[in-house]
């Protein structure tokens, strides 16, 4: 098969030029507001041409910035509906910024209704821009025409998570790695990708360079020592190249700006958002009586035990038997205001006295009860691995997974985050979680019957699966 079909060699390049006119767009609307409107606002300071572009072109930057880092600009890879809310968000936080600097610039506030104006007819311009180019982006680049190779662990699931994005990865078959590397070398020439699934280390190796030396795109599903691999050194002694994994998480220069970091964020939000956090446990208090606050025992780095705050989004009681169970999609034990507080997380807000006690850090795996450690332990030893740095308020798995994602998904993207730790992480997953507060799949509980969230396992075949969802796209 041909494998030039997709296009993909123009892809980045066609990508970031569609990126560049889409915010130059937004920011001529705002350069239409500023000449119009703002530019003659300014009592002490007159804005002559530099001055103008200076002021536009920091926008460009600000707006660049914000839908970067939202995935307003990562059409092809996000669904058309996260695209579109994506640049609403980053237009609204861009605006935010605008209105501040523009403020700053006129030393006194000024009118926001024209830059809220503006905002509007940036959305409509977005909106119509983001979906032509989405829908030329589908016809252009059409779906990869991909295979999975199994081994011997259930790989329905993940057949059923690669179809929610049927716009860019189309699953056309299944072959078993058993069958052998003859039969399967002869089946991949019908597909333009693969995807490499829970297989045996020496087998993978083996299909991994048969794809790299076939020019075959291979989508690999990475174990816990790849990823640990990921955020090693890359050192030389003499000709001989060297991967070090050094066996500890952070840095002392790392630790000591995290924390720095968490103490300069901590307590201006903890003031600012005291309004809210007072309001909350008024209604609270005047619902149901109870106790406000909820603590409960959960574990931080090297599994040190500490005392969790919560607002109180269950009813009183909730675990009567002391034992472990956390909440399911339906659960009746949340409370209507329990559950308005989950959906926009103000329920974690107390949490900011955890990260200024120290007990915590904004960025870090989310901390479990000693329990479900145990549990979890018993399942897969290195869960502990965790453990290395802080518990965080958000992290990598509550960014890119979900509540009700497996420990061992969580597990992976907290590892992760670990060898792979910057101050310039951090910042991105904290921007990262204001889009997060806005998705509900991000707050769902766990499946009815998935108890401690260890999933049974997939029983049905993969092969079925897949026909299954080929036969629903032709419909």
């Amino acid at each position: 098969m041909e494998r030039g079909k997709n296009n993909d060699q123009y892809k980045r390049t066609i990508l970031f030029f569609q990126s560049v006119i889409i915010v130059a767009l937004a920011t001529a609307v705002f350069g239409f507001c500023w000449y119009e409107y703002y530019a003659h606002k300014m009592f002490f300071v007159t804005f002559f041409r530099r001055g103008n572009y200076a002021v536009i072109g920091t926008y460009f930057l600000v707006l660049f910035f914000f839908s970067n880092t939202y995935g307003g600009l990562k059409i092809g890879q996000l669904k058309p509906i996260e695209v579109v809310l994506s640049h609403f968000l980053s237009l609204f936080l861009s605006n935010i910024v605008a209105y501040i600097i523009v403020s700053l610039l006129a030393f006194g506030f000024v009118n926001p209704g024209v830059l809220m104006l503006g905002m509007l007819v940036q959305m409509v311009i977005v909106t119509v821009w983001d979906l032509m180019v989405i829908r030329i982006y589908n016809r252009v680049f059409q779906p990869w025409k991909m295979l999975l190779i199994y081994g011997d662990r259930p790989a329905a699931d993940l057949v059923y998570k690669v179809s929610e994005r049927r716009d860019k990865y189309a699953v056309h078959d299944a072959i078993s790695i058993n069958e052998g590397m003859e039969v399967i070398s002869e089946k991949i020439k019908d597909f333009q990708a693969v995807i490499i699934g829970d297989i045996s280390a020496v087998e993978r190796n083996d299909l991994l360079k048969y794809c790299y030396a076939n020019h075959i795109r291979a989508y690999v599903i990475p174990k816990l020592s790849d990823i640990v691999l990921m955020g090693a050194d890359r050192i030389h002694v003499f000709d001989t190249p060297f991967l070090l994994t050094r066996g500890y998480a952070l840095s002392f220069d790392e630790r000591f700006l995290k924390r720095a970091m968490d103490i300069i964020l901590s307590i201006p939000l903890i003031i600012i958002l005291s309004p809210v956090m007072l309001i909350t446990a008024l209604v609270i208090k005047l619902t149901d009586r109870g106790p406000v606050f909820y603590t409960q025992i959960r574990c931080t780095k090297d599994e040190k035990e500490y005392k969790i705050i919560k607002f109180r989004s269950m009813v009183v009681n909730a675990e009567k038997d002391g034992e472990a169970v956390l909440s399911t999609v339906n659960d009746d034990r949340i409370t209507p205001v329990g559950r308005f507080i989950r959906a926009t997380r103000i329920d974690e807000l107390p949490q900011l006295f955890n990260i200024l006690k120290g007990e915590m850090s904004f960025v870090g795996p989310r901390p479990e009860r000693p329990e479900l450690i145990k549990t979890y332990k018993e399942e897969m030893p290195e869960f502990a691995f965790r453990n290395r740095v802080k518990a965080g308020l958000t992290g990598f798995a509550q960014v890119y997974g979900k509540y009700n994602t497996t420990p061992y998904d969580k597990l992976k993207l907290d590892l992760f985050y670990i060898e792979n730790y910057s101050l310039w992480m951090d910042i991105k997953l904290i921007l990262m979680t204001v889009k997060i507060v806005l998705k509900k799949e991000s707050t769902e509980g766990i499946g009815e019957g998935e108890k401690n969230a260890l999933k049974e396992a997939e029983t049905r075949d993969v092969k079925e699966v897949v026909e299954e969802l080929k036969e629903e796209e032709h419909k």
